[in-house]
């Protein structure tokens, strides 16, 4: 008996590994050689495809495609029909498959990207940024930023729960009493300053 659960009308292909107490939902398809952490929530109609890397305890809604070269970290969200890419410049005539053709996209400890949002490839999106619903975000993001808009710009700060830090001068708070303390330390920069 595993120590995952799977819906019996998803698909798992061979040479993927599965972590403790992660579940897989209806109609999804895991494609070889993903590896897939702990504790990750999988929603249904999601696609993982070939040798994507998802850390522990992140959550994917319905209807997401995390295409080969996206990689997420732990604790990551991905909010309902959010859109990855991994082609620059996609063609159907001149097929680009395999790792040589893909710009890699990494998504950070605790980001959280809304739903209908899309992340063109070739971007990081920092630690615990949050992108808003239906941005489209085109280059990297910092970590904690607060990214909305078509292209996606950023309009302020975050605390590690998702919460708009405000900031006095160059220091802020989201005012929640169990969260940090922020400094800014530059236009794309803060640093904790603890609780």
């Amino acid at each position: 008996m595993s120590d995952f659960f799977v819906h019996e009308s998803s698909y798992v292909d061979e040479q993927v590994v599965i972590g403790k107490d992660t579940k897989i939902w209806h109609f999804s398809h895991i494609q070889a050689g993903a590896v897939i952490g702990e504790g990750v929530s999988i929603g249904q109609n999601v696609n993982i495809g070939n040798n994507v890397r998802i850390g522990n305890a992140v959550k994917i809604q319905n209807n997401v495609s995390v295409y080969e070269g996206v990689e997420l970290e732990d604790y990551v969200f991905c909010g309902p029909s959010m859109v990855f890419t991994n082609i620059l410049n996609p063609r159907s005539e001149f097929p680009q498959r395999g790792s040589d053709f893909y710009a890699p996209t990494l998504v950070k400890r605790s980001a959280s990207i809304g739903a209908n949002a899309t992340i063109v490839c070739g971007s990081t999106i920092g630690a615990y940024a949050l992108i808003a619903a239906g941005a489209v975000v085109t280059q990297s993001v910092p970590d904690h930023a607060l990214m909305v808009g078509v292209p996606a710009r950023q309009v302020g700060w975050v605390c590690k729960r998702g919460h708009r830090i405000q900031f006095k001068g160059h220091e802020g708070h989201c005012g929640h009493p169990e969260c940090e303390s922020y400094r800014q330390e530059g236009p794309e920069t803060i640093v904790s300053l603890g609780t």
